[in-house]
């Protein structure tokens, strides 16, 4: 089988195709080391604008460093970009990397339980939200998943309708909307009524079914996967950090495992200066240069229109 190039010797690659001489692989880290240690007054920067930043995109997605499973984390606007690498997946790195615990904004994610410690307010991506509601649909043919879903997809439409200098929809169309939603859940419940039977062979509480857990999230948290309704600055859906974390993913499909800590630290801080220069629409090669020259690009806003 053939085997892709690693990641140094396609640079190498790179720079006899340029120049017709190519720099061994410990020049190459080294560079890369270099390039880092001086953004690490950019890194910093980012930090403090994200934690101030009135909306906040987070994902996070697992990687391999030297043979074990790690993780990956990514705070996200659309002008800023900060990885940050750590071996927990939970509260304990999102206090270590710094943003979320000094975050006061909106913060968007898939629901997942550890971003809800953090005492701001929160939004739930609804991607996740209809696809999970589709698998109920499929796997188990019921009627309030599909209602809830066609829900959903007409109230972010009506939100995309409405006029772009309102901040959200009238009042009026909002309670119509909850009523809505709040019947379904209702119907959902009726759907799926607790066990009558339960196991004898089993102590303490029931499993609930994958339609009963949908519908209790949806329940509890209601006024999260409902405030791109209430505040137009919120998203529909948690693309954004889906879209910084898939350049990761390929990364390690193409290239394998990580093969220290290091070497995934200096990764992090270069990806996430890379992007932040793509979203600003910034010369990149210019903003690399920047940064061996020990000024790199320092971004000032948080949001393209803040």
């Amino acid at each position: 089988m053939h085997l892709p190039p690693a990641p140094y010797e396609r640079a190498s690659e790179i720079f006899t195709d340029l120049y017709g001489c190519s720099p061994v692989k410990a020049t190459l880290m080294k560079s890369i080391a270099d390039c880092a240690t001086n953004l690490e007054g950019f890194e910093h920067r980012v930090k403090h604008l994200l934690s101030e930043a009135p909306i906040l995109n987070v994902d996070e997605t697992g990687l391999r460093v030297n043979g074990k499973r790690e993780w990956l984390h990514t705070a996200s606007t659309d002008l800023l970009t900060l990885y940050g690498h750590h071996s927990k997946r939970g509260g304990k790195a999102m206090d270590a990397i710094g943003v979320l615990p000094a975050f006061k904004g909106i913060m968007v994610h898939d629901c997942w339980l550890p971003y809800f410690k953090y005492p701001c307010e929160h939004a739930v991506c609804n991607a996740h939200i209809l696809r999970d509601l589709k698998g109920i649909s499929e796997n188990f043919g019921q009627n309030w998943s599909d209602a809830m879903q066609d829900l959903l997809i007409e109230i972010h439409v009506a939100v995309q309708e409405t006029p772009e200098s309102a901040e959200s929809l009238p009042k009026v169309e909002i309670e119509k909307f909850q009523r809505r939603f709040e019947n379904i859940i209702e119907t959902g419940i009726a759907e799926n009524p607790p066990s009558s039977q339960p196991d004898p062979k089993k102590r303490g509480r029931q499993k609930k079914t994958r339609a009963q857990n949908l519908i209790e999230r949806c329940q509890k948290y209601r006024t999260e996967i409902l405030r791109f309704m209430t505040d137009f600055r919120v998203p529909f859906t948690n693309n954004l950090a889906e879209r910084d974390i898939r350049m990761v993913k390929v990364q390690q499909k193409i290239s394998g495992s990580f093969r220290s800590v290091e070497g995934v630290a200096n990764f992090c801080r270069v990806r996430g200066y890379i992007s932040t220069i793509k979203k600003n629409e910034g010369s990149i090669l210019a903003a690399i240069k920047g940064a061996f020259r020990r000024n790199p690009f320092m971004p000032i806003a948080t949001h393209r229109y803040s």
